[in-house]
């Protein structure tokens, strides 16, 4: 599933890119569907970054791998 994952965010992370940010895979856990990612540079400290992160980055994942249940900041 980490692959799945890599692969899904190496999509989004051309738009975050353009607005001066990324987004760094930490961990998916298997056993209960979650995934952890870091917001880096201008996302780290955007205001709109838990937007971004639920409504973006946690919807995509979860449209495309069903067995994810949550994306989380760390």
């Amino acid at each position: 599933m980490r692959e799945k994952v890599a692969e899904v965010l190496e999509e989004v992370r051309p738009g975050l890119q353009s607005h001066g940010g990324d987004v760094e895979l930490v961990d998916v856990s298997e056993d209960d569907g979650v995934v952890s990612v870091r917001l880096t540079g201008a996302c780290a400290g955007c205001p709109m970054a838990t937007m971004t992160l639920k409504n973006g980055i946690e919807r995509i994942i979860k449209e495309r791998i069903p067995e994810v249940t949550e994306v989380e900041a760390v």
